[in-house]
């Protein structure tokens, strides 16, 4: 018998007001919002389910019995490939099933520039998100209180390299890929983000953000398209 929605473990939690959209599970994260960001620039229906770590709710049974990771973001696409409902997670696969599924540009269709998005979204997934998510541990949260601050600064001059790859990426270019915005882009840009702003990471100072004027130009670029600037507040924090 085909899978249903509602044989998902994860909606006995979040039942789907809108069964017929894509539902996500996230929280606005910089991995979260990825997510969201895509599916607001792809215009596709979708149902925003809050997942709060306040609460753990990522490690009850129904959110792992259908997504075995306990992370954020995931999907239900109930019209996935051939028709049958499908749950995915781990964001860079979603950007890129999402990409595909509705043919959109953000992920171009030309080999080589599709090669080379593909490129940039996995150098955010091994590098910039783990680097720059350690530097938030060690600076902001519960590292911080570590007297030795090799291990602080340790990813502090990774994540200062990082940027340094991106700043010279960028000059001269609108974009990750030069004018076409594409899924890197939504990968990468809400963690650089997240680095600097106070309500993130407030690390700035620590990584000389003052020194890449090309980050700041399209960081100011990326938050002022429209569905971006919605998808960074998806879901809502209650």
């Amino acid at each position: 018998m085909a899978q249903q929605l509602k044989d998902f473990s994860v909606t006995r939690k979040w039942p789907a007001q809108h069964p017929e959209r894509i539902q996500l599970y996230s929280l606005p994260t910089p991995n979260g919002v990825k997510v969201s960001i895509a599916l607001e620039e792809m215009q596709l229906p979708y149902e925003a389910h809050l997942v709060s770590f306040e609460t753990n709710d990522q490690l009850t049974p129904e959110f792992v019995g259908t997504f075995p990771n306990n992370k954020i973001p995931a999907i239900i696409d109930p019209q996935g490939p051939g028709g049958q409902p499908l749950a995915l997670f781990e964001s860079g696969a979603i950007l890129i099933y999402l990409a595909e599924k509705t043919g959109s540009p953000l992920l171009p269709a030309d080999p080589v520039a599709r090669y080379e998005t593909l490129q940039w979204l996995m150098f955010q997934m091994g590098g910039v998100g783990p680097m720059f998510g350690q530097v938030g541990f060690f600076h902001k949260y519960g590292g911080k209180d570590f007297e030795d601050k090799r291990p602080r600064d340790r990813y502090v001059n990774e994540s200062k390299r990082l940027l340094g790859v991106l700043e010279a990426r960028m000059k001269g270019r609108q974009w990750i890929m030069g004018d076409q915005f594409t899924i890197a882009d939504i990968a990468i840009w809400p963690w650089v983000r997240n680095m600097a702003a106070e309500s993130g990471y407030n690390a700035g100072e620590l990584v000389g953000w003052s020194n890449f004027p090309e980050l700041q130009r399209v960081l100011a670029a990326f938050v002022a398209r429209p569905a971006v600037a919605k998808g960074l507040n998806v879901p809502p924090r209650g």
